[in-house]
């Protein structure tokens, strides 16, 4: 698959239905990593009020949210938000996912791309902060790829899927250093 098979869609058009079936269909991909989004969309009415709540929250500038779409079925294949603003600071996380299916095809490096120039270009913020847990090596590869910088490891940060504490890597990326790996 290439970049011009899939596209980046935003909240206002997902569907419920597709959003729950691309949590469902990925459930055990995900369950470790996403165990809060995994808890709350794991019914399709559920999967209805977490989209409904992620709408309010990018109404009022407290989230934003960007889905992938397969081009050739017209199906959800990944998820990203631009989430834990904070204004004042100026920076916010990044969290994302992509159907198992299509890992390793550059797809959630484009959607991070396309996130950092909204979250440095849109919003204006100065820092943009992954955290992902120690045995999540592909995430780690995104963060490196795109000029993040490892600023700590925060032990027992993180609650996993199975309950467990885990540590997770911090990632920075600051506009400045944005702006050069951008030029």
């Amino acid at each position: 698959m290439s970049f011009t098979d899939w596209k980046t869609d935003r909240i206002e058009h997902i569907l419920p239905e597709e959003f729950y079936s691309l949590i469902d269909k990925n459930k055990n991909h995900i369950a470790k990593t996403f165990p809060v989004t995994l808890a709350n969309t794991d019914a399709l009415k559920k999967a209805e009020n977490f989209l409904k709540v992620s709408l309010d929250k990018e109404k009022n500038k407290e989230g934003f949210y960007f889905y992938a779409r397969d081009l050739t079925n017209n199906t959800l294949i990944g998820y990203l938000c631009v989430k834990t603003i904070d204004y004042r600071i100026s920076k916010c996380e990044l969290g994302y996912f992509i159907d198992e299916d299509f890992q390793g095809k550059g797809i959630t490096s484009k959607m991070v791309s396309e996130a950092l120039a909204f979250c440095f270009n849109e919003l204006k913020l100065n820092k943009v902060f992954i955290c992902t847990s120690e045995v999540n090596v592909a995430s780690q590869r995104i963060a490196l790829k795109h000029n993040f910088k490892q600023e700590g490891i925060l032990r027992d940060e993180f609650r996993n899927g199975d309950g467990e504490l885990q540590n997770t890597v911090y990632f920075g990326l600051l506009k400045s250093e944005y702006k050069t790996h951008e030029r």
